[in-house]
């Protein structure tokens, strides 16, 4: 058996595996079942290429939710640069409920894949543990959210947003649940003995 992480992809290799991912990610947050055939299509590469990255569909569409879910995990370390941490957090749900609203076709099609679609946490697992992780902590140092908060408490707080009808007018009840959960985080910081900052 190779072990195919210990080669990395040729350049053109890697182009048409990057291109792959580019429009299966469009073409199944469209339409769940959309057939590997036409994605291999407008990739432009052949079925032998395509299957030699994904085998099947079940590969295809958990590397490109693997790969979608380190984008948003990427976001929170961006908005810590330019964000205090309560602002970042607040700021990264809200993208977090937009990804979760927008990718609702490619949600469907992990969940007919795999049959085991159940939550954020069990899907891109790592980068958005590590992600939610970076936002408690540095929330946690500057004593805007109560201590002792683990990623697991965030995402079964936020599980809310996955019963959302994406296709129902979903931002007001999305800002109502996060703006609740927020809140719940900074009941008992140690910040807040001073005066609660709402903002």
């Amino acid at each position: 058996m190779r072990d195919e992480k210990s080669a990395p992809l040729r350049p053109d290799a890697q182009r048409n595996r990057e291109r792959i991912l580019e429009v299966a990610l469009a073409e199944l947050t469209r339409a769940a079942d959309a057939p590997l055939s036409t994605i291999a299509k407008k990739a432009g590469v052949g079925q032998g290429t395509f299957y030699r990255n994904f085998p099947n569909r079940e590969a295809l569409v958990l590397e490109v939710y693997r790969y979608e879910m380190q984008q948003v995990a990427e976001t929170a370390t961006q908005l810590l640069r330019t964000r205090t941490p309560d602002r970042a957090l607040r700021e990264w749900m809200d993208r977090l409920a937009q990804y979760a609203m927008a990718k609702a076709g490619l949600a469907d099609a992990l969940r007919k894949s795999t049959g085991k679609y159940g939550s954020l946490a069990q899907l891109g697992h790592g980068p958005v543990t590590m992600a939610v992780t970076e936002l408690l902590n540095a929330n946690e140092q500057a004593g805007t959210i109560r201590p002792g908060l683990t990623p697991e408490d965030f995402v079964l707080a936020i599980a809310g947003l996955w019963q959302i009808d994406p296709h129902s007018d979903w931002q007001p009840r999305a800002k109502r649940l996060l703006d609740l959960v927020m809140d719940g985080l900074r009941a008992g910081a140690p910040g807040s003995a001073s005066g609660p900052e709402h903002a």
